[in-house]
């Protein structure tokens, strides 16, 4: 079996290291010393160093290659601002361990902790220690007193028993338990399926930059969660750029493709001024297109392309803009069955389909509902600058209904906030008790059993219903009662009918026997042309 090839990961150490002219070589320099020892044969060196240092790492590149030509340097530009703060180098030094791509079948590492601030070597030994790089310390020493100067020293090679850093490993699994904590907004959820859930969406927004599907029903937090990863990796410095939130529901028509991609001045009429478009705003950020159901096929071509090739072209420009984002997705469709009812490209969903995870509903986590009042109720504190509590008795009843079959919580956390909310705003002296309990659950009764969820404004909104599902909640929750109740039959005449015609005949049945010409189908197409629908995406809801 062939030897595994020795690689050294080093800091550059701007000090040590410098040199000039012959005299460097009387000068005791480690990074160059790690390949002059003959019992150790250094087949690359990862030099690690500041862009500003860049002329003293090309430096030691050609020394060593006199010294050791076998040894072949590569050299890792990386930025600290602060060399002596522990978060800030911990960070570069992990992204740059979470982007390299070890080999350990092939390769043998050693970690060099001689070079660099205390700082930075302390946090080589971290992430040695917990096998973010899977190899061994390696520390030199200058020759002793006597030797010949420039000599290589000596070298020490540290093989790590973690079993002896239990109070070090510890910290670590403390870390990744913030991280968890954080994305869940620092409730204290209880569900063994929905932890092991956020646990795995932890994993994969850390150490992948591919596009993350959430999928899941209206209100189960898509949204939240999305914008919590943004948080999560900008405090890791894997991205730099704004979170930018796009309800793919509320961009139809003419004015989407400008929206998202932006457009030159004059592309259309009323274009006077350029629009740089939502994808260019989050370049080095995080783009989340919530409902991504609802684009079109001509921005779901545009917007494949924006994610494979980082690059676009505005609405009326022959010239490409660049953006380097990572798309997150959210839908509370089954997006297999809008490819094959022809609503969603299969490529689009190839592509953004690496990972998908399907948030479950309120419903299906009773164990949560405890933490989450808790949660909610701190909230509304803040916001309304007030203490509130709950009796115990009112406590304990609403509990037992929010975790009975009664419940539906068709809104899931919308229904949970809006509850909340309304329970305080009611509340004398901010103490919530059994009286606004009572309303509460009769309030949330009665919303459920007509199918629909009331919003914190009061407004009733549909859920999972036909008008939902074809203009999006939000949309739906725009329209006045009574454009939604003659939409929403509209819609239901219309995927019974076989022909735009026939649906046009059954609606206007009496109205047309009064006309001598009936254009059943097109009154029909500027009907549902007022609410943005055509009429294939009538007949297919």
């Amino acid at each position: 079996m062939a030897r595994k090839k020795t690689v050294v990961i080093s800091l550059l150490g701007t000090t040590l290291d410098a040199g000039s002219g012959t005299k460097r070589w009387d000068r005791w320099r480690p990074t160059v010393s790690l390949c002059q020892h003959e019992d150790l044969l250094v087949h690359r060196v990862e030099l690690l160093h500041g862009r500003r240092f860049n002329s003293l790492a090309e430096l030691i590149q050609k020394d060593i290659a006199q010294v050791s030509p076998e040894t072949e340097v590569k050299t890792w530009p990386i930025e600290f601002n602060n060399p002596w703060d522990l978060e800030e180098v911990y960070g570069g030094l992990l992204d740059f361990a979470r982007r390299y791509p070890f080999q350990p079948d092939k390769e043998e590492y050693l970690v060099h902790i001689t070079t660099g601030t205390h700082i930075a070597q302390i946090c080589m030994f971290l992430l040695t220690e917990t096998r973010y790089f899977p190899g061994r310390l390696i520390q030199t020493s200058p020759p002793k007193r006597g030797d010949k100067p420039g000599g290589p020293g000596s070298y020490t090679v540290i093989d790590l028993d973690l079993s002896k850093y239990d109070s070090i490993a510890s910290r670590f699994n403390r870390e990744q338990r913030e991280g968890l904590s954080f994305l869940k907004s620092g409730i204290d959820t209880q569900n063994p399926a929905f932890n092991q859930l956020i646990e795995r969406i932890e994993q994969v927004a850390i150490g992948s930059s591919d596009p993350i599907l959430l999928t899941g029903p209206t209100g189960s937090g898509k949204s939240r969660l999305a914008k919590k990863l943004h948080e999560l990796k900008k405090s890791r410095r894997q991205v730099e750029g704004d979170f930018v939130e796009v309800n793919c529901a509320t961009i139809r028509g003419d004015g989407a493709m400008s929206a998202l991609f932006g457009h030159v001045r004059g592309a259309f009429t009323g274009a006077l001024e350029a629009r740089p478009g939502l994808l260019r705003k989050a370049h080095c950020g995080i783009l989340f297109l919530d409902e991504i159901g609802e684009l079109a096929l001509d921005e779901q071509a545009m917007l494949l392309r924006a994610i494979e090739e980082k690059s676009f072209y505005p609405v009326g420009s022959d010239k490409e803009v660049r953006s380097d984002f990572q798309l997150i997705a959210g839908t509370n469709r089954p997006l297999l069955h809008e490819v094959a009812e022809g609503r969603f490209r299969e490529d689009l969903l190839a592509r953004i389909n690496i990972w998908t995870f399907q948030l479950p509903g309120l419903k299906e986590r009773p164990e949560d509902m405890a933490p989450n009042l808790a949660y909610e109720l701190e909230q509304c504190s803040r916001a309304m600058n007030l203490h509130l509590t709950f009796s115990k008795e009112a406590r304990e009843q609403y509990l037992s209904f929010a975790t009975s079959a009664d419940a539906l919580w068709l809104g899931n956390f919308r229904d949970f906030n809006a509850a909340i909310r309304r329970m305080a705003t009611l509340a004398k002296g901010g103490r919530i008790g059994v009286p606004e309990v009572n309303e509460e659950i009769e309030r949330l009764r009665r919303s459920w059993s007509h199918g629909y969820t009331i919003a914190p404004g009061g407004n009733s909104l549909a859920v999972d219903t036909l008008l939902t599902r074809v203009l999006g909640p939000k949309r739906a929750l725009e329209l006045d009662a009574f454009d939604s109740v003659q939409l929403e039959e509209v819609l239901r005449v219309c995927g019974a009918a076989p022909s735009l015609s026939e649906a046009g005949r059954r609606l206007f049945n009496i109205s047309r026997q009064q006309k001598k010409t009936a254009n059943d189908a097109d009154r029909l197409r500027k009907y549902l042309a007022r609410f943005g629908l055509e009429w294939n995406k009538a007949h297919s809801a």
